[in-house]
């Protein structure tokens, strides 16, 4: 049976690329400018007071506020369609699709739909899938991953993606931002102008009103729910809050945190399909509500990780997403809200060890615009894995050797003595590559040299003078 790629291997391999580097550029650059959209706005901490409040009362009652979004949505003109797990929210999306009679879709920004990998089931399919939002963009011709929740190239440099679109656009190299933002308007103009469907994330539900709101910097995010004949909206079922003013106060430090705007340049809601005398607007609009293990973390002690609005701060501000980036954590969602989340939503032992990929300084807990306790979260995620599928139990019998020798004096003095002597013998003393599982200190590290004397010689022979 093949073991799991752990974390650990993961990040070694990440660290050999010059991705980490970009990524701690980028990611000290979202925080400089979260930092000013702080002390801009003097109410900031009210806000995220509110924003808490409103989250938390909205999982408390989900049931509730999800039947009331789903009846709103239908007296608007629009389908609630309702999955289970990600096999389900894609077949109903192919149906959905099917219908229609041509096969190109345009996508915009939408990372429950990457957890789904819905456009290799619906390529899969035959259908054409093009991503509209920038970043989403390039990781599609790149053939690669996102990196960030709401930067998807943030490991990429733009010397790389004036390589990629010289390859794969076929135009002369260029790594002027610009000229690549004005190569990629031109290449995906024509795809706004002729899909068939258009399918989105969704930032926000309003259970009240039955809108859903997206949140871009983008145009593509109003073209993709706009131009199309039919819209599919696709959500994360913890998605909701009750009333449109709740929603401004999600937008509102959504913002701050994620981009150090204001707001966004585009807030775009929709509510239902067009109607008469309405300029634009789909004809069709679908929303596909998504459970996919929603259920179980909801029931969880991990259960506040579903209160995240997927700002990205925590992941900026963490110092271990920083050094390897977010292709290490190998699931959908990384850095620190992956950390907690990617285990309730995935097969927990493919996520086993990426609670233990933090260090637990808090930094995560104090900019996150929600105040969720993350470091927290990790510990409990912490004690589920020692439980289930404990990722460090050679730990168990080292600590039990370590007691046996420790608590019998003469086998402690012999094993003391064998390590001065193998420290002598290396020389310098140091130890630079350790053996087993403490070999990953040594790959990063040296290993001190033991002292020449125990405390105990030490004191037996200067006890005299005290």
């Amino acid at each position: 049976m093949n073991r799991p790629v752990t974390f650990r291997r993961r990040a070694v391999g990440e660290m050999d690329t010059p991705k980490p580097a970009a990524v701690g550029r980028a990611a000290r650059r979202f925080m400089g400018k979260r930092q000013w959209a702080v002390d801009d706005f003097t109410p900031m901490e009210e806000t995220r007071d509110r924003a808490r409040m409103i989250r938390l009362h909205t999982l408390a009652n989900l049931h509730t506020y999800l039947d009331q979004f789903a009846d709103s949505v239908e007296r608007n003109g629009g389908q609630v369609l309702w999955a289970a797990d990600a096999a389900e929210a894609n077949r109903l999306i192919s149906e959905v699709i099917g219908r229609k009679e041509g096969s190109l879709v345009i996508k915009s920004k939408s990372m429950v739909t990457e957890e789904l990998d819905l456009n290799a089931h619906l390529q899969a399919e035959g259908h054409t899938v093009v991503e509209t939002d920038l970043g989403e963009f390039i990781v599609q011709l790149a053939e690669d991953h996102p990196s960030h929740i709401i930067a998807p190239v943030m490991h990429l440099t733009r010397q790389d993606i004036g390589e990629l679109f010289h390859k794969r656009l076929e135009i002369p190299y260029t790594d002027d931002p610009e000229e690549l933002n004005a190569v990629a308007r031109r290449h995906l103009r024509r795809f706004f102008l002729s899909a068939d469907v258009g399918i989105s994330g969704v930032n926000t539900g309003v259970a009240e009103t039955g809108s859903i709101i997206t949140v871009t910097n983008e145009g593509n995010g109003w073209l993709t729910t706009a131009a199309p004949r039919t819209h599919i909206a696709v959500m994360g079922m913890e998605r909701l809050v009750p009333t449109f003013a709740d929603a401004a106060t999600i937008v509102e430090v959504l913002a701050r945190s994620a981009t150090g705007q204001r707001l966004s340049v585009y807030t775009n809601v929709v509510s239902g399909p067009r109607r008469p005398g309405d300029p634009d607007g789909p004809d069709e609009l679908v929303v596909v509500i998504v459970d996919n293990g929603r259920s179980r973390v909801l029931s969880s002690d991990a259960s506040e990780i579903l209160a995240c609005i997927r700002c990205g701060a925590c992941l900026n501000v963490c110092p271990v997403f920083r050094e390897v980036g977010g292709h290490a954590y190998g699931q959908v969602y990384s850095g620190p809200v992956g950390s907690v989340l990617a285990p309730g939503l995935a097969d927990f032992t493919e996520a086993v060890d990426l609670p233990f990929a933090s260090s637990l300084c808090g930094a995560c807990r104090e900019v996150c615009p929600v105040r969720i306790d993350i470091p927290k979260l990790l510990v409990h995620q912490r004690v589920r894995a020692t439980r289930e599928n404990d990722p460090f139990r050679w730990l168990g019998p080292g600590l039990g050797l370590y007691a046996q020798a420790a608590k019998r004096p003469a086998a402690w003095k012999t094993l003391l003595a064998a390590t001065r002597m193998a420290g002598r013998l290396k020389g310098d003393g140091w130890f630079h590559r350790l053996p087993l599982h403490a070999k990953g200190w040594t790959q990063s590290r040296d290993f001190p040299p033991p002292a020449r004397e125990s405390f105990r010689q030490w004191w037996k022979a200067n006890r005299s003078g005290t």
